[in-house]
């Protein structure tokens, strides 16, 4: 009798439940997503979600102006995650604004003014960085979804869980320390800090893009955290958001920076 194939390893199943999770794409075939320690592979993720819109970015190239291609490119982000982080970003503007009633306004389905004032930000930093980045920008999306996918695990392994029933606990439930929960991101950073080395030379560029991406992926979720008293799913979504915004500005103001032309000693 032929033995069943045996079943895909639990990190696997995890890998194919944060594909689910985090995105909209289709689910693999013939595996059985697990929902638990998905997080550690949202990086791994965003790098895919990044890798199409930096395809789309390449394909637009010089085809539709400029304007065009930076809305379509930030459409099709919006688009591949099902608005899942934005959400997230939206709702957490909405807590902060409301004091005392942050929990419930963070719960409202309804967008507040501070929500949508969020939107517009984020959307407008997200362009920005885009246009002055310009042929660079399908490096810089790829850079910014992995980093911004990294904050929610430092919100997870320092600060609590707001809400006791909320949908995300499951994060924290399974959580197995920041050291096992940040390997295999730590992978994939040296691999794209490996391939920028090879492409794009000296190595003050490398020590100023990993500044770039881990600046705002340590602040803004210590910073939200300390705001909010804790996280929750909603405010994983806004670390999310934040910090692929601002790092896709930083680093394309630092290549402007590295690439502005010194003065001629008189």
């Amino acid at each position: 009798m032929k033995r069943p194939p045996a079943p895909a390893p639990a990190w696997l199943r995890d890998l194919a439940g944060a594909w689910i999770f985090y995105s909209v794409l289709p689910a693999w075939p013939g595996m059985e997503p697990r929902f638990e320690r998905i997080a550690r592979f949202a990086p791994w993720v965003g790098l895919v979600l990044g890798g199409l819109q930096a395809l789309l970015w390449a394909l637009l190239q010089d085809r539709v102006p400029l304007l065009a291609q930076v809305a379509l490119v930030l459409a099709a982000g919006l688009l591949l995650t099902g608005g899942l982080h934005m959400d997230g970003a939206m709702d957490t503007a909405d807590g902060l604004a409301a004091g005392d009633r942050l929990l419930e306004a963070m719960a409202d389905s309804r967008v507040g003014a501070s929500g949508a004032q969020a939107l517009a930000l984020l959307l407008l930093l997200r362009a920005a960085g885009l246009a002055i980045l310009g042929p660079l920008a399908p490096a810089g999306l790829v850079w910014a979804a992995v980093w911004g996918r990294l904050a929610p695990l430092l919100a997870m392994a320092h600060f609590p869980y707001l809400r006791a029933q909320g949908s995300a606990g499951f994060h924290r439930r399974h959580w197995a320390g920041l050291g096992l929960e940040l390997l295999p991101t730590g992978v994939l950073l040296a691999l794209l800090l490996s391939l920028s080395w090879l492409w794009h030379g000296p190595p003050p560029l490398q020590v100023g893009l990993l500044l770039a991406g881990l600046l705002p992926a340590v602040l803004v979720p210590l910073g939200l955290g300390r705001r909010l008293g804790g996280h929750s799913g909603d405010s994983y979504g806004a670390c999310v958001e934040w910090v692929e915004a601002l790092a896709l500005l930083l680093s394309a103001l630092l290549l402007v920076l590295l690439r502005s032309p010194t003065p001629a000693a008189g």
